[in-house]
């Protein structure tokens, strides 16, 4: 399966207002390994941008100026998320943001989810811990990953720290690692239905990982109150 972590970055709150995109960030996994692929863009949204969304991100008008426009962008943008599930934090924000700049595009281009699939993760983490704190910050403590760099908002750092997030909070075997540009290609000949892989050889762990594992899940359980892992077992 082909997921693609969005996060976007955009001048104000409401396209409404005619607030727009200012960065768009993407990182792919398929069958829930980081493939290392990544679309990354900064985007000219030709109008100011509020205050209030320069403290969060800090790109201001003079850093954006000599980027392209989202329309300069959107066919290469499209081309990277088709046929993929989108895993996107807070999604109807950046979708509908994403929405309205394909808009403007031109017709053409259609809606977001004519091109691919959207889930949730503040939805799937609302359901998973009812009545806790469930912003990005929030989970990346919850499931001990590292935040620390997170001083400003930035797509593509956004989309990382949820990729990390959205695997520990799902469960089941995980990869972080962007790998090598072999590992990535027999990624996606798998996800296309190219050539066969190899037989994976299967390594049992040991003593001393399994007793690792158990004090991970120990953590889980003392910081969520609720391991994903225990309902698999």
């Amino acid at each position: 399966m082909r997921q693609i972590v969005l996060d976007t970055e955009t001048t104000g709150l409401e396209t409404a207002d005619g607030h727009r995109i200012i960065e768009v960030g993407c990182i792919e996994m398929v069958d829930r390994r980081v493939t290392g692929e990544q679309f990354h863009r900064y985007v000219n949204p030709e109008r100011e941008i509020d205050a209030g969304a320069l403290e969060v991100h800090g790109l201001d008008a003079d850093f954006l100026a000599g980027k392209p426009r989202f329309g300069d962008v959107v066919g290469e943008f499209l081309e990277f998320v088709r046929d993929a599930q989108l895993i996107i934090h807070n999604a109807p924000f950046d979708v509908g943001f994403l929405d309205y700049e394909l808009s403007l595009a031109g017709p053409d281009w259609g809606r977001v989810e004519d091109h691919c699939s959207v889930l949730d993760t503040l939805d799937l983490a609302r359901r998973t811990h009812p009545g806790m704190k469930n912003s990005l910050d929030a989970l990346c403590k919850r499931y001990l990953v590292d935040n620390t760099g997170r001083t400003l908002h930035g797509a593509l750092l956004d989309a990382q720290l949820l990729a990390e997030v959205y695997l520990a909070m799902t469960g089941g075997q995980t990869a972080i690692s962007f790998g090598t540009p072999e590992s990535r290609r027999k990624a996606r000949e798998k996800a296309g239905g190219g050539e066969a892989l190899p037989e994976v050889l299967v390594v049992k762990a040991g003593e001393a990982e399994l007793a690792a594992h158990e004090k991970r899940l120990a953590t889980i359980r003392e910081q969520a109150g609720h391991c994903v892992w225990d309902e698999l077992e």
